[in-house]
C-alpha cells in the first residue's frame, strides 16, 4: 500500500494543505481591504481590480411614485366624470 492511503485521518488535511501551497494553488483568496493603525487601506491589486459600473440613476427617486400617483388621480377624475375607466393595470 502507498504511504498515503496508510496515513491516519487527521494527517490527511495537513498533507493536503501542504501539498496545495507547494503547487501555487492560492488557499486563501486575496483580501480587498486591510486596516493598519485604524486606517483602511486598499488592496495591494487595486490598479489591476475590475471596477464595477453603477449607471447614474435619476435624479428624483420618488419618479414611480409621482406616476402612479397621477395615473390614479386621472382615474378617480375620469370616475368622478362618468367616464369609462379601464383599471387593469
Amino acid at each position: 500500500m502507498s504511504r498515503l492511503l496508510q496515513m491516519r485521518f487527521w494527517q490527511l488535511p495537513s498533507v493536503l494543505a501542504v501539498v496545495a501551497c507547494t503547487s501555487g494553488c492560492p488557499m486563501i483568496p486575496p483580501m480587498t481591504q486591510t486596516t493598519v493603525g485604524g486606517q483602511t487601506l486598499p488592496s495591494a491589486y487595486y490598479l489591476r481590480d475590475d471596477v464595477q459600473y453603477f449607471p447614474a440613476g435619476p435624479e428624483f427617486q420618488l419618479t414611480n411614485e409621482v406616476q402612479a400617483h397621477e395615473e390614479y388621480r386621472l382615474q378617480q377624475q375620469a370616475i368622478e366624470d362618468g367616464l369609462d375607466v379601464d383599471i387593469a393595470p
